[in-house]
């Protein structure tokens, strides 16, 4: 690439849940390298996932990002000369360019059914070989494909990939990585609806959006040789790569919801100040030259050397993020504290829906402190005592809580109604009044029987932070085991969905 290119640099989130950390932490790095050499970083939202996209999820991750401090100059929200900035409104483009692909013989349309899919998997798993696509429809002649074309046949468009040798690329941390071609699937470009993958959709957009620096988690690095193929196959130039070492939890798996809150709204609630959360996700992997650990944004990008990344997995520690966030707690000037303090605790929306919530209890102004002081918590002060229930065990308390847990956070939009048809439906699946049901989501909640109604409370409190508490409750009760656990995830899965049941 030459150096007169003046460098671009974007984060692309699907709007399918809550903002990530390791969002905000790719984020980062893609914007403090963009304005370490002069140039700029876009926001774009990769919606191609109907099913599960939501508006809400894009607005909440916007606010977040926003709220962080990371900003970008072109996006859904701000415009920029290569809008639309969502997938979901580029579609004719996706289309155009799976076309052209596929009359110059670098794709080819598959007519696999899902059932002859899953048969060709469960066959390769038998047979102990890799899991992938293989090319049963790769060499119909175009006549042959364009006749089951017209005979209705439903399609997705593959791209082709070399059935031997190796690709080569270079990555900014790694240097030369080289992958075989034969551990590189047939990938869907185009899916049956007309939507392209992430795949088509990510090359597409960054070449005309003038993408030159890819920077994203070490999770991408397979994908890589599919994307340079891509590159070649339309005759364009491919950014240069650069893949980020994961966040880990501390015991080096892989940052998870499970082990901890992974929400950027959550550190938000909890009271973790914005440049805290920044400085912390900027030592993630990475140190200014003088090693300090506490440090300003704009100290990042003044010195920033993106050689000074390790690739050691770099541990995301709650612990260590309340740490900083009081050294700058600390070092406020207490008018400073005050302020910060108002601003924290002052959300106009949520302070009427608590105000509304506490009225038919209070008698006095001090007692608001009282019924409302849940709302403003982190995590309740709770023991397994705490949950101590007339007639439900521990692993019963366990398995209404972890299944509860599950089938809230895939809800659609947070809402009171949605939460109460999913609870009210959950009581009725497991013959348990609803009164006598939700005894244990009042203690992880509110850290007590006798609070405000609890799903509104859940409603007004969030998604995040409500999860939170929720999978707090089940580490306080102590957990599953593992096969238990497992077991429980696949029931889970059989439940019906309680919103599209009359409540």
């Amino acid at each position: 690439m030459t150096q007169t290119k003046k460098v671009r640099t974007r984060i692309a989130p699907s709007p399918t849940g809550f903002p990530h950390v390791g969002t905000a932490y790719i984020a980062l790095f893609n914007m403090v390298f963009a304005k370490a050499h002069g140039g700029e970083f876009i926001l774009r939202i990769e919606d191609t996932d109907q099913a599960r996209s939501t508006a809400q999820s894009e607005k909440m991750i916007l606010d977040a990002l926003k709220w962080a401090g990371l900003t970008w100059s072109e996006g859904p929200d701000v415009g920029g000369q290569f809008a639309p900035y969502r997938q979901s409104e580029r579609s004719d483009l996706y289309k155009k360019y799976a076309q052209e692909l596929l009359d110059k013989g670098h794709a080819f349309r598959c007519f696999c059914t899902p059932e002859e899919l899953d048969a060709m998997r469960a066959e390769q798993m038998a047979k102990g070989e890799a899991v992938r696509y293989d090319g049963r429809y790769a060499n119909l002649t175009r006549e042959e494909s364009d006749a089951l074309v017209a005979q209705g046949k439903p399609y997705v468009i593959r791209m082709r990939v070399p059935s031997e040798g190796v690709c080569t690329f270079h990555d900014m941390l790694r240097g030369e990585i080289t992958i075989p071609w034969e551990q590189v699937d047939m990938q869907v470009l185009l899916k049956t609806d007309g939507l392209p993958t992430y795949h088509l959709a990510n090359v597409v957009d960054d070449h005309l959006m003038q993408i030159t620096h890819v920077l994203r988690g070490e999770e991408w690095l397979p994908s890589a040789p599919k994307h340079k193929l891509l590159y070649e196959y339309f005759g364009w130039e491919m950014p240069v790569l650069c893949h980020m070492p994961l966040l880990r939890n501390p015991d080096k798996s892989k940052l998870s919801k499970r082990k901890n809150p992974t929400s950027i709204t959550y550190y938000r609630d909890a009271g973790v100040l914005p440049e805290a959360l920044i400085n912390y996700l900027g030592r993630m992997g990475y140190s200014l030259p003088n090693e300090q650990e506490k440090f300003t944004l704009d100290e990042m990008i003044a010195s920033f050397d993106i050689n000074r990344v390790s690739l050691g997995g770099p541990v995301f520690d709650i612990e260590k993020l309340y740490w900083l966030n009081g050294e700058y707690l600390r070092a406020m000037e207490p008018s400073a504290l005050k302020n910060a303090i108002l601003a924290w605790a002052s959300d106009d929306d949520k302070l009427t829906a608590i105000a509304k919530a506490i009225a038919p209890r209070i008698n006095v102004l001090s007692d608001a402190v009282n019924w409302a002081g849940f709302y403003f918590q982190n995590l309740p002060n709770v023991t397994a005592e705490s949950f101590a229930h007339k007639s439900l065990d521990n692993d019963k308390l366990l398995e209404i809580l972890y299944i509860a847990t599950w089938q809230l956070e895939t809800l659609p939009e947070w809402s009171e109604e949605n939460i109460y048809k999913t609870l009210k439906g959950l009581a009725a699946h497991f013959e348990i009044k609803l009164k006598d049901f939700m005894q244990p989501f009042f203690v992880a909640i509110a850290g007590s029987t006798s609070s405000t109604p609890v799903m509104n409370s859940m409603a007004v409190i969030g998604a995040d932070m409500t999860l939170a508490r929720l999978r707090h409750a089940c580490d306080v009760l102590g957990g599953l085991g593992k096969k238990k656990l497992k077991k429980l995830e696949e029931d889970n899965k059989r439940l019906p969905n309680f919103l599209s049941e009359t409540a």
